[in-house]
């Protein structure tokens, strides 16, 4: 079941993306081309996909949320190119393909984050005025600003080279990882027009979630919480977690369901990736 709706929503959020960007040869091509490169290159669309499901959860329809979903997965993706950065992670490879500032250079890698995040905002500046569109807007800009998502990358580069105690390693993880993710959530259940109540289930399932999120994916890479507690103690976090966010909706009934299957999902990732590791071993 879980596959096919994320087959389904994954192709619709890559059309959206397809017919939404500016054309690659749209001068000044190399910033076009850019962007396209980056956001159309792969990429799993946890985020615009959560908050389809939380659209649909709350009664809404998938038209509802369609330019927001698109605007959350180009500020993802903004954020995914400034972290590879040389001055940041310095990471060559993204999804498998090199990163945006090894195959078109630092300054336009730069300038092609910039860009995203722009543009984002200009999409959702789009949407009919009403007090959906504001809440949206300032949701979002709210939850990937310096007090979310860039708050938690201030803390995490100051953090290197020191030693980081568990509560700023939460800190960090709730902000940098976290909160976008609860933002995509809650965006979801606003463009529905949902009730406060269910907005509030749903806010917190967003919480809850994000945080496993991060939790598992410190696992699949042994580092982070691993610093601080075993595998194990780390995955019973994480189900404990996973847990809190199924609980949070249960009052939503059969409509959520398909968010209880994507929190099964996050908690059990790292079983599908040693699982694919040891295919790759194997042949």
């Amino acid at each position: 079941m879980l596959k096919r709706y994320f087959t389904k929503k994954r192709k619709c959020i890559d059309a959206w993306l397809d017919d939404t960007l500016i054309g690659a040869k749209t001068y000044p091509a190399l910033i076009h081309e850019s962007m396209r490169y980056m956001v159309l290159n792969g990429g799993k669309r946890i985020r615009p996909i959560l908050a389809i499901a939380c659209c649909e959860a709350c009664g809404g329809h998938q038209k509802d949320i369609a330019i927001p979903a698109v605007a959350i997965e180009l500020i993802h993706t903004y954020s995914l190119i400034h972290d590879d950065l040389p001055c940041m992670d310095n990471d060559d490879y993204r999804r498998n393909q090199p990163t945006c500032h090894k195959k078109y250079g630092e300054a336009f890698a730069l300038l092609a984050g910039d860009g995203l995040l722009t543009y984002a905002f200009e999409l959702l500046s789009k949407l009919r005025a009403s007090k959906q569109t504001m809440r949206i807007i300032r949701t979002l800009s709210h939850d990937a600003g310096t007090v979310g998502m860039i708050g938690g990358q201030v803390v995490d580069k100051l953090s290197e080279n020191k030693t980081v105690t568990l509560p700023l390693l939460d800190y960090i993880n709730v902000h940098k990882t976290g909160k976008l993710i609860t933002a995509s959530c809650l965006i979801g259940a606003i463009a529905a027009n949902a009730r406060p109540q269910q907005e509030k289930k749903i806010k917190k399932y967003g919480e809850y979630l994000g945080f496993a999120f991060q939790v598992v994916d410190d696992i699949i890479d042994n580092n982070g919480y691993l610093r601080f507690m075993s595998k194990h103690e780390a995955l019973c976090r994480a189900e404990e977690l996973v847990q809190n966010a199924k609980h949070a909706i249960r009052t939503l009934g059969q409509r959520a369901q398909i968010l209880n299957h994507i929190a099964d999902f996050v908690l059990h990732r790292g079983n599908r990736c040693d699982e694919k590791k040891n295919k790759a071993k194997k042949s």
